[in-house]
């Protein structure tokens, strides 16, 4: 090969990583770890926001190692079904995924989530840092305030240790399964709603 064409081959791929390193370190991102009842519905929420990088589903919150489903609905393992939210600061703040949050989903019913019920559907927030740990106390003391919801928040607000990757075929659940009833019946009005909502956020 020409050695011409070989050094600008070089200068080429070097331009090219150092444009991709610099993209990287000049992206903020940051995590947030939420368990608001089925995450098939809340997933399906929260990747229509803008500044979302990756919803992932999942297990948080309790004490065994590498949950199966069926461990986790079983409640003998002290998990949440939860999400891990992936997301870019300067474009959504945790704030406002805590307004989602709360807006999406009922966090007044201990252990329970409509017609899902028991430890895995409670409402909890796992905060990564001090500063997340202050804005979820602050939005619940602001809520309770204003009396938003008509009985008490009981949303549980503890460190986050741990997060496992649910299986895959509930990964990105309700866009590969539209058809399924349940996807219609419950997922539909909820995201209708959100939408309506927050109709300036989406992507």
């Amino acid at each position: 090969m020409n050695k011409n064409l070989v050094l600008l081959f070089v200068f080429l791929s070097f331009n090219l990583l150092s444009q991709n390193n610099k993209k990287n370190m000049d992206q903020n991102i940051a995590v947030a770890t939420f368990g608001n009842g089925c995450f098939w519905c809340t997933e399906a929420i929260f990747q229509q926001l803008k500044g979302v990088e990756k919803v992932v589903s999942g297990y948080t919150g309790g004490s065994v190692k590498n949950p199966s489903y069926r461990e986790v609905c079983s409640g003998i393992t002290g998990h949440a079904e939860a999400l891990q939210i992936t997301y870019d600061p300067d474009v959504i703040s945790y704030r406002e995924l805590l307004d989602v949050f709360f807006y999406t989903h009922d966090p007044t019913t201990l252990n329970r989530q409509g017609a899902d019920i028991g430890t895995e559907y409670r409402s909890a927030i796992f905060y990564h840092d001090k500063i997340q740990k202050n804005e979820a106390e602050k939005i619940i003391i602001q809520l309770e305030n204003e009396k938003v919801f008509y009985n008490k928040i009981v949303t549980e607000i503890t460190s986050f240790e741990v997060f496992y990757l649910a299986d895959d075929h509930h990964k990105n659940y309700y866009n590969n399964n539209k058809d399924q009833p349940y996807c219609r019946a419950v997922i539909n009005p909820k995201l209708d709603k959100f939408l309506k909502k927050y109709k300036s956020k989406i992507k």
